[in-house]
């Protein structure tokens, strides 16, 4: 097996490979890529970062970072992907890039409905999702988000601390007590949709299995899914519930502070 390289780009034609692979992940023209190689080298030069993961002449992954406020210590990651067992490589480089240049936390956003990027984000890296935005980007005419509306969760990921071992599973969602608590919402196939805890510090809830090859084959039902789950997420966030887990077969765990007022 090759070995997996990861290094930082700044050479044209290196950004034009990764402007490219961009566009094979999101099925866009290549006269169209989603993030064309000249934006690339102005972000570079304004002191941001584009990691490559190679095996041999192959890339397989790709992100890039920028710096916000300096008073934040804060970088921001504006996109990154990843073959199959590459993500937590290239998410590592950028971890050791914005930590060496004094961040502490990095954000970036993602699809709520994906719910291997959730388990990725939540689980494996250990960031919290702590806001849901309705429509980030607006329209989306790309292969995977084109008919859909693009509501994205924020992740933050504390880069000083040190995720969940992946394979222990998600120890914030345990599927009893999930079980056992009541259902506040119905999703678009019928059934429960999510959970709230007695406790009312503590909510479940569900995602379509695949919402890409939803999407593609009744995109009108994964609208619906993105609007029922938008419904359920806008509420317990305006509650000071934040996303802390995803579990093996679809649920996100949101969950609050006791002592957390009720908006």
């Amino acid at each position: 097996m090759t070995a997996v390289s990861i290094r930082t780009v700044q050479d044209v034609a290196g950004l034009d490979a990764v402007s490219a692979y961009f566009g094979e992940v999101w099925r866009t023209p290549p006269t169209a890529p989603p993030y064309p190689a000249e934006v690339l080298r102005s972000l570079v030069h304004t002191g941001g970062a584009v990691h490559a993961a190679h095996e041999g002449d192959r890339l397989t992954g790709a992100a890039v970072a920028v710096f916000g406020a300096p008073a934040a210590k804060e970088a921001y990651s504006l996109v990154a992907a990843a073959e199959p067992g590459r993500g937590q490589l290239v998410k590592q480089a950028q971890r050791a890039w914005a930590l060496g240049l004094g961040a502490r936390t990095m954000r970036w956003t993602f699809d709520p409905l994906v719910a291997r990027n959730a388990r990725f984000n939540l689980v494996k890296l250990g960031a919290t999702g702590t806001e849901y935005v309705v429509d980030f980007y607006g329209p989306m005419t790309d292969g995977v988000n084109g008919g859909d509306e693009s509501d994205r969760l924020t992740a933050t990921w504390d880069l000083t601390a040190r995720g969940r071992p992946y394979d222990s599973g998600d120890p914030t969602c345990d599927s009893s007590e999930r079980e056992a608590a009541p259902a506040t919402h119905r999703g678009p196939d019928g059934a429960t949709l999510a959970r709230r805890d007695l406790a009312d510090l503590r909510i479940w809830c569900r995602v379509p299995d695949d919402v890409v090859k939803l999407r593609a084959v009744d995109p009108e039902l994964a609208l619906r899914w993105r609007r029922a789950v938008r419904e359920v997420f806008t509420e317990a966030f305006a509650q000071g519930f934040r996303a802390t887990g995803m579990s093996r077969d679809g649920w996100y765990t949101l969950t609050r502070d006791a002592g957390e007022e009720v908006a």
